[in-house]
């Protein structure tokens, strides 16, 4: 499977998964990638262990061909290094790759959301304002995976408002390759209400129709997102 096809999977997945903030379009290939990258990242799956697709098939009660699927997403991440003919095995991006990988996801979710700012329909910056509310309910329950899931759909609906269809799909694609780091970065001890503080400077300048605002305070998320992981992976 070629790159741009792997890419193409992991973008179909992350705005599917992810479309109403629920998660129950969630494929049984993409919660076995959810499941393995969280194991990965918190050191479960030690760099350079082999992944056994019949071992992975036999705990989860499932065929090989949903774990075949799901080390083929967790490849676009860097996670896992595929290898012709013999089993998948564990890897993670040097601090440079994903230093790399952030940037890109900075730059592309601020284009975004200065675009947002721009653009949004009137029914569309509601829906925003909705999904953030929702966001701020969650920061009391504690549940870093509910947060996550509704948190892509906040991200979601500015690509979408952003009313760019290539942008949005680059913007997806970048972010499924750096998805299981951002998800573990809400471990962090207050991290779901810092990260809401950082959505309401985003929103706010959304709102108020403010693109060069709403750039800059999307970029400083980002880089607030990059920061967090890395405390968290010097934790686990």
């Amino acid at each position: 499977m070629s790159l741009t096809e792997t890419d193409a999977e992991t973008r179909d997945a992350a705005r599917n998964a992810t479309k109403d903030g629920s998660g129950s379009r969630k494929t049984r290939a993409e919660e076995l990638r959810l499941q393995l990258a969280d194991e990965i990242v918190r050191g479960v799956y030690a760099p350079g262990a082999p992944l056994d697709e019949t071992r992975i098939a036999n705990r989860f009660n499932v065929s090989r061909t949903p774990v075949r699927e799901a080390i083929r997403l967790l490849a676009a991440s860097g996670l896992v290094e595929v290898r012709p003919h013999r089993a998948a095995v564990v890897a993670r991006p040097d601090a440079n790759q994903l230093a790399n990988m952030f940037e890109a996801m900075a730059g592309l979710e601020a284009l975004c959301a200065g675009f947002a700012a721009e653009r949004m329909t009137t029914q569309e910056r509601r829906a925003l304002e909705d999904i953030h509310e929702r966001l701020r309910v969650l920061i009391q329950s504690g549940d870093p995976q509910q947060y996550h899931e509704v948190n892509e759909a906040f991200h979601n609906a500015i690509y979408d408002g952003a009313h760019n269809a290539y942008l949005a799909d680059l913007a997806l694609s970048t972010r499924a390759r750096v998805q299981p780091f951002r998800r573990a970065q809400f471990r962090n001890l207050g991290r779901l209400a810092k990260s809401h503080i950082e959505h309401d400077r985003v929103v706010e300048a959304i709102m108020r129709g403010e693109k060069a605002i709403a750039a800059a305070a999307m970029n400083e998320h980002i880089i607030h997102v990059r920061e967090e992981y890395e405390h968290y992976s010097e934790t686990v």
